[in-house]
């Protein structure tokens, strides 16, 4: 059972996501701040995260770049309502792996993360 990270500050959608990919047997933990999130990474490995953007305290850029400056190689997909082509150019050269606009098909979600899941990678913290 992969183990991933939701990085959401809207409580509904973080629920939402939750709850599907329960359904898909994954097993999550949440935060729903960047500071919640850089702290949670810190502390634990995750096979996959799934952040947004705009997070209060600390912004999903920041927890990206926070995560590679460690040398975590864990995939990260980003979920986000920021959709201009300099907003994804920003986050895929922060190093995320994958961007997802909101809102989004769940199936297109799951089959995203099912392909970071396939890549190999060595967990660092």
């Amino acid at each position: 059972m992969a183990k991933l990270l939701i990085v959401e500050d809207d409580l509904d959608v973080a629920e939402m996501l939750a709850a599907y990919l329960r359904s898909l047997d994954y097993s999550l933990a949440e935060a729903h701040d960047g500071q919640t999130a850089i702290d949670i990474l810190r502390s634990d490995d995750f096979d996959a995260v799934i952040l947004d953007l705009g997070l209060p305290k600390i912004g999903g850029l920041e927890v990206l770049r926070d995560l590679r400056s460690r040398g975590s190689k864990t995939p990260v997909l980003i979920l986000t309502g920021k959709d201009t082509v300099q907003e994804k150019e920003a986050g895929l050269d922060a190093g995320a792996d994958d961007y997802v606009t909101k809102p989004c098909d769940l199936r297109e979600l799951s089959a995203r993360i099912k392909a970071l899941l396939r890549r190999p990678f060595k967990q660092s913290k």
